[in-house]
Parts: C-alpha cells; structure tokens; sequence
C-alpha cells in the first residue's frame, strides 16, 4: 500500500487503530478505492455498469426515504400524543429492516472483501475499524440510517426538549445493528466456508421458513377455537380479550431485547425519569459490547490466516466416487450432473429457488384476503404467483458461468463447445424451474382454489414463452456480463448491478406482455385466445434462444479473457 515502503515489520505490531500509520493506511485504501472507480469507467462496459450502480442507489435510497418518512410520521404521532407505549414497533421495523436486508441483498450487491488487506502490514485495531468503517457503506446500513434520522426527527420536532438524549439514544442503537449485522455475516460466511456445515446450515435455514408458513393455520385455528369457547368479560377492555395467551411470554422478554431497551430509554426520558432511561441505554450498551466481542472473534481467527478451503478429505472424495451418477457418457449429462451436486450445497441458490416458494403461499394469502374483503376476485392472481417463481432463477439464468471460477478455463481447454455446456445448463435450469413452477401452481391453488382451465392454459402457454427468453438473454448476459459467485457465502458477492438491472428489465417486461394479453383477452371475453397467442410467442422465444445458442461459441471467444478475468479471480 502506498506509503508504506519505509515502516520496520516491528513497528506495525504496536501502533493502533488512529495512530499516525493506520491514518495512512486509511488514506491509501480510500485512494486505491477511488482510482479503481475511475479507471473502470474507461470502458463502455465499467461506464454502463457505473450507471447501474446510480440507478440502483436511487432506487434504494427512495426506499430508505419512504421508510424514513413513515417512520417519522408515525414518531411525531407517538411522541406529541404520548402513547409512548408503541414506540418499541418502530423502533423492531428498524432492527428488522437493519438485520434481514442484508442477508437478503447480499448476493445481489457488490462487497469489498477486506481479506486481501491482510496481505499488507495492517494490525488487528486497523483490520476490525476497517470491517465495521465499510459496514456503514452498505444499502442495508444506509436504509437503516435513514430509518434512524426519521425517528429522530419525529421524535425531536415533537419533543424539542430531548434533541440531544434523543441524539445518543438512537445513536447507540445504530452503532448496535451495524455491529450486530457485520457479525452475522462474519459468522454466515464462516459456516458456510466448509461443505458439512453448508448443507446443516441450509436444511435448518429450509426448515425455519416452512415451520414459519405453519404458523398461519395454526394461529386461525387457535383464534376460531377461542372465539367458540371464550365468554369474554364485560369488565376487561376488548382490546386485551382478543389478544393471544401465547403472546405473554412474548410481552415479557421483547422489553429486555435491543429494540426494546431503547424504546424503552426515549420512553423514560420522556416521562422524566433519567435514571431508568440511562439503566435501560446501559444494558443496550451491554449487547454492543457482545455484538462486538462475536466480530472480534471470527476477525481474530481471520486475521490469524484461518482460510478454509472447499476440498473435502480423502474419505470424503472416494466416498463422493461411489456415490450415485447420472446415466449419460455425453458432455451434456455432464454438465447437468455437476449442476445438481452444486445446488444442494449452495446456500445463496437454496435461498433463491426456496425463497420465492414460500412467498407465493404469503402472496396467496394476501390476495385470498383481500379478495374476500372486496367482494371481487383478483383475475391474476394465479398467474402472478407462478411466475413469482421464475424470480428465483435469475441469478442462475442471468450469470450460469458465475460459479464455474477458475473452471472457467477448462471450458476453453477442452473439446467441448460453449454451447453445449451452455445448452446442458439451459435444460438443467429449465427442467428445474418446471418442477418449481409445479410446485408455485399447488401452493397458489391451495391457498386461491383451482382456477379456471383457460386461466391454467393461458398461464402454462406463458411460462413456455417466459423461460426460453429467459435462457436466450441469461446466456447473453452471462457471457458479456459475467461475475463471480461464491456458493460458500451470502455477503462479499462481487455482483453486477448493470447485470441484474437488465435482468430485472426483461423479466418485468416479459411480465407485462403476459399481463396485458391475459387482461386484453379476458376484457373481450375471450380467455381461449390468450393460450394461442403465447404459443405464438413461445416460437419466437424459441427461435431467438436457439439462435443466441448457435452464435454463443464465437461471443464466448470475443469475450474470452474477460471471462477468465473476472471468474478466475481469486478473492
């Protein structure tokens, strides 16, 4: 790094995080980082891919400011009206939004791995401010920030008098989620480093979210159950009647968590009793001190050089030998082969294709409700929980070399055409995506009913025009804009946000051309014409596929050593 050149190896142990080298270390960093930047928008591609970048920040940060905005409406509500007492559910959307976006986006933004400055004199003080100073740059963290300033000003025009509490509290609380969250992804990348604890990490994460979806007919049954059987009290409130019993041990330990302690700190400071406001703010002060001590850990162990490989042992690899094959000599076979052993131990593409799945059943229920509350059924509401599905798939269609690597360059060594390989990929991901929009179709007729036949034809002639469109501009996108995937982690992912801008375009505008011809039919009354009019545009679709199919072997050599650059990079 520069300026560096004259520091004795024995004086980088015992400077610190502020003093005057790690100052310089900082400096050099933010240079390198700014001279990466502008030499990458030499090129049409890098310009292209700054501009996407712009376009997703704006996106995000009108998000950010929506929340912000809501968040401070509903604090100014609280705080001059005094129901002090729902304070702690703005302050849980927060910590929510803080923690659960990260893991969501991380495969969809691009992260800077701080591993590679361990190449150089950093200390340990330097490494862990590093790690959190570039923990605050994340969409997550931004949106969580924006959170926080709307809270804050609710709270501050409302109360003028606690600006400054107001200020340390929130303060506090964010300094908490930003710790909190770069341990959680510390650790996630941690388990998932190795192969055994990917696939027990995935099965819990798997069954997590269906025990999840039980929770709905449950609670309906208990409620009915105690609608039936309860005779309410004319002295109790109603409010408190319909409340769950369940939720009871809930009440008593949400106010002991963060979110809820610093709700409960504004909440004191409010009503004048500083000394239960700072004893709450002490015990958050107690989490960050925790959240803290679980980062220092995995960095500690990082920073020593602990770098965990994906080869398995011995046993291990003669055991995988015997295990069961595809039947198929050909290249074809193959590829599909090696395809269906990565999924299953890949916890970001488990995520993908699991992840839209149980939404359906979410979306289902909405639509289901609000259906019944109008009077008047929702005519899409089939067909968009199906193709919901397809959103699972865009990592995998839009970037289907990403998780090659270094692999990429025996593509180019061996016999094998990139067609081919491409071709197996697109029957692999396309056989996949039929059996999960099956699966779309069961869980959205279970929760809308069975719809009518037309409607499914219409739906099934749309999917067959929908996937090869699909396949045709994923293989495009993979072989002009391709990145790196790392199956092994959920954050750190190198992503390309001109990639998935584009990918995103298509897939709404293949989206829109289904939803008009469904609307435009069943305006007419003539919901038959719709089948054979995606059938019309299936052949097209199929016809554009087969030809980006003949014409990938001379795009893939054009954009050979771009290719190799990019997905045999090491980390």
């Amino acid at each position: 790094m520069a300026d560096l050149a004259g520091v004795a190896p024995t004086t980088v142990a015992g400077v610190g995080p502020l003093s005057r080298l790690s100052r310089k270390q900082y400096v050099a960093l933010a240079t390198m980082r700014w001279r990466l930047l502008t030499n990458s928008v030499r090129s049409v591609q890098g310009a292209f891919e700054l501009g996407a970048r712009g376009v997703a920040f704006l996106i995000y940060a009108l998000m950010g400011l929506g929340l912000g905005i809501g968040l401070g409406a509903g604090a100014y509500s609280i705080a001059s009206t005094g129901k002090w007492h729902i304070l702690p559910a703005l302050f849980w959307l927060v910590f929510v939004v803080w923690q659960v976006l990260p893991v969501a986006l991380a495969s969809f933004q691009e992260q800077f791995d701080l591993g590679m400055l361990l190449r150089f004199p950093v200390n340990f003080g330097s490494f862990y401010l590093l790690n959190i100073l570039f923990g605050l740059v994340d969409i997550p963290a931004i949106l969580g920030g924006l959170c926080c300033v709307g809270l804050w000003t609710g709270i501050t025009l409302a109360r003028p008098d606690r600006f400054l509490w107001t200020t340390f509290v929130l303060a506090v609380f964010a300094l908490f989620n930003v710790l909190l969250v770069r341990a959680v992804l510390a650790w996630l990348d941690r388990w998932l480093a190795q192969r055994k604890t990917r696939e027990i990490v995935s099965g819990l994460f798997l069954l997590l979210m269906l025990s999840l979806q039980l929770l709905n007919p449950a609670l309906r049954q208990e409620n009915n159950h105690r609608s039936r059987n309860f005779k309410p009290s004319p002295t109790r409130p109603k409010v408190v009647r319909e409340i769950p019993g369940w939720t009871k041990a809930a009440r008593a330990v949400l106010p002991w968590l963060p979110p809820g302690l610093a709700a409960e700190s504004m909440t004191q400071a409010a009503e004048q009793n500083m000394a239960s406001s700072t004893e709450s703010l002490g015990f958050l002060g107690l989490y960050i001190l925790a959240a803290g001590a679980v980062l220092g850990v995995r960095l500690r162990s990082e920073f020593s050089g602990e770098n965990l490989g994906e080869a398995p042992a011995r046993k291990e690899r003669v055991e995988a030998d015997r295990r069961w094959l595809i039947d198929g000599s050909g290249p074809v076979a193959a590829v599909m082969e090696k395809e269906l052993r990565t999924i299953p131990r890949s916890m970001p593409l488990l995520f993908a294709l699991g992840g839209p799945l149980l939404t359906v059943l979410i979306i289902g229920t909405v639509i289901r409700n609000t259906a019944s509350a109008s009077g008047h059924p929702f005519l899409l509401a089939f067909p968009l929980c199906v193709s919901y599905a397809l959103l699972g798939f865009t990592q995998m269609i839009y970037n289907n070399l990403g998780a090659e690597g270094t692999g990429i360059q025996m593509l180019f060594l061996s016999p094998t055409p990139i067609r081919t390989v491409l071709l197996a990929k697109n029957l692999f991901h396309g056989t996949l995506f039929c059996l999960v929009a099956v699966l779309a179709g069961i869980f959205a007729m279970m929760r809308l009913g069975v719809p009518d036949g037309a409607l499914i034809a219409a739906t099934a002639a749309w999917l067959l025009f929908a996937l090869p469109l699909n396949l045709g501009a994923g293989n495009v996108l993979s072989l002009t804009m391709p990145y790196r995937v790392n199956l092994g982690r959920l954050s750190r992912q190198k992503g390309s946000q001109a990639s998935a801008l584009l990918s995103m375009l298509i897939q709404m505008t293949v989206m829109g051309v289904g939803v008009a011809v469904i609307e435009v039919c069943a305006h007419t009354r003539r919901m038959w014409l719709a089948t054979p009019i995606f059938l019309l545009l299936a052949a097209a679709a199929v016809f554009a596929w087969m030809r980006v199919l003949g014409h990938s072997d001379s795009l893939a050599n054009r954009n050979r050593d771009e290719l190799i650059a990019k997905l045999a990079k090491t980390e």
